[in-house]
């Protein structure tokens, strides 16, 4: 299997595309191998089953572009960063060797994307370990991001991407997750003001649009602070 530029790992099967669709539509646009990690099936959902969801994943994934998704079937509302999940994944990250990594934000109204955060990155980092299983080869994701669309009481974005020309490709994807989000207001990290579901995204990614001065965008924090070489090639202006 060709290797992954951008590998997105989330606990349920519509998480990728309400955290990080956008972007990882823009990069499947632009040519980059792109992938999906579902942790779970989702089968703790009030509404519909693991096997429309699987379809629905799978159309999403194609609206995307994706290159690879797959599902862990790790239990729903159950994800536990302990050594056995961390050799789990860490094997697929080992064969599908992504150079980028997005992951949940640190915290979540779901225990599933607190947890699922933290066990990405340990993974990432045993996946690099050569003796995690010694009959692999040893790859470790050059950057980690967590995805902070909607958490507004975390912290301030790293960076934010322009997912201008990709906002109704995201709102596609998510709209493939019919047995979830029809009719809905709110869904994972998204609250409820009142308005269909859909607005309320298009307001937020709106908004996170406007810290960079575009129409749309997709928030990211990384751990470690970002370096910039070339002051002048810095973007969006102070006045």
């Amino acid at each position: 299997m060709d290797t992954l530029d951008v590998l997105a790992i989330v606990p349920h099967p519509d998480d990728a595309e309400l955290m990080c669709g956008g972007t990882l539509a823009k990069l499947a646009r632009e040519g980059r191998r792109t992938g999906v990690i579902d942790l779970t099936q989702g089968e703790m959902g009030t509404k519909g089953s693991v096997t429309l969801r699987a379809e629905e994943a799978a159309r999403a994934g194609a609206v995307l572009g994706l290159a690879v998704r797959e599902n862990l079937a790790l239990p729903d509302s159950g994800i536990e960063n302990r050594p056995a999940t961390r050799k789990l994944l860490a094997a697929s990250i080992r064969r599908l060797r992504p150079t980028i990594v997005i992951t949940m934000a640190p915290r979540g109204r779901h225990p599933d994307h607190r947890v699922a955060a933290q066990l990405v990155r340990d993974a990432c980092f045993m996946a690099g370990i050569r003796k995690t299983d010694p009959d692999s080869e040893p790859h470790r994701p050059r950057k980690l991001l967590h995805a902070i669309t909607y958490r507004e009481d975390h912290v301030k974005p790293t960076f934010v991407v322009d997912i201008s020309a990709d906002f109704e490709t995201k709102l596609a994807a998510i709209a493939c997750f019919a047995s979830q989000f029809d009719g809905a207001t709110q869904a994972g990290e998204v609250y409820p003001t009142g308005e269909p579901m859909a607005d309320v995204i298009r307001h937020q990614s709106a908004h996170y649009g406007s810290l960079i001065r575009c129409a749309y965008g997709e928030p990211f924090w990384t751990q470690e602070t970002m370096r910039v070489d070339d002051l002048m090639a810095l973007q969006v202006e102070t006045f």
